[in-house]
């Protein structure tokens, strides 16, 4: 249930369109390295940070130890109580699984989530996706030598997954995109998941935005011309995010003939055991094609 608070405190909420992020530029500048995190046998992980919208947002990177250049992954992940968050979260393990497999991976923990400066977002996820487009803008600008910037995809877990739904959208020249236990690309669904476990307390003020503006908003909206392809994943016993929304997704894209494959596992909103296992090689093998 903890994803669902990041959509909380909507009195002052951003809401920002698909056409108004595709009209924005991104890449902001600032970029450094902050400082080497650890020494792992293949790779190297730095602290990174870089500017998005004024803001200074951190984030870690796992440099495979080699000439490369690398292909590039970055893993978002879900929601954690920006106040409680730390750089290493819990989505770290996968990082670590795709670095010691040749990728460069990088790790951002958005606008408000410490030591990121600015205000976590209090509406819609899209200002976190404004930090990846900027991250991504940067890698594009050499920010990392031994990254591929012709070669990148997004690999994301619930918030991060609806995340990447709307980078993709916004930014055709991705490979591939991995989903995992992701939110809907339906904004009205989120918004009313968060109604029904607030019991109607919370959530209110972005049900009074015009049907359109939260249409224009919404992933879903733009399937038609979505040309990155997806690789959905999600557990049948997953109590926070609906595994419906994965399956309806997956409909979507194969009615319109998009380039998806979809899974499902008996797992909940994080896969353990043979569940994560499975996931993980699956997830391996989507990046090394769509990267190759």
């Amino acid at each position: 249930m903890l994803w669902l608070w990041v959509l909380l405190g909507l009195a002052q909420a951003q809401v920002l369109t698909i056409p108004e992020l595709r009209e924005r530029a991104y890449g902001e500048g600032g970029f450094r390295v902050e400082r080497v995190l650890e020494e792992r046998a293949r790779f190297t992980r730095v602290q990174f940070s870089h500017l998005s919208e004024g803001f200074r947002v951190h984030g870690f990177a796992n440099l495979p130890k080699g000439r490369g250049p690398f292909p590039v992954v970055v893993v978002l992940h879900g929601y954690v109580e920006p106040s409680r968050y730390r750089l290493l979260a819990y989505t770290t393990p996968y990082a670590d699984f795709l670095a010691e497999r040749g990728f460069l991976v990088l790790h951002p923990n958005y606008r408000g989530h410490p030591p990121s400066e600015g205000p976590p977002a209090r509406g819609l996820r899209h200002p976190y996706a404004v930090d990846v487009l900027n991250l991504l803008a940067e890698v594009r600008k050499g920010a990392f030598p031994q990254a591929d910037p012709a070669r990148m995809a997004l690999f994301g877990h619930s918030m991060g997954g609806g995340i990447a739904q709307v980078v993709s959208l916004v930014d055709p020249r991705l490979k591939g995109v991995v989903l995992y236990a992701s939110m809907s690309g339906d904004e009205r669904l989120n918004l009313e998941r968060i109604r029904s476990w607030s019991q109607g307390r919370r959530g209110g003020e972005l049900f009074t935005l015009p049907e359109e503006v939260l249409k224009a908003a919404s992933p879903w909206t733009y399937l038609e011309g979505l040309s990155v392809p997806y690789s959905v994943h999600h557990g049948t016993k997953d109590a926070q995010v609906p595994p419906e929304w994965s399956f309806a997704l997956c409909r979507r894209l194969k009615a319109l003939g998009k380039p998806v494959e979809c899974f499902a596992y008996p797992a909940g909103h994080l896969f353990r055991g043979e569940a994560d296992r499975a996931f993980r090689e699956r997830a391996l093998a989507f990046l090394r094609r769509v990267l190759r």
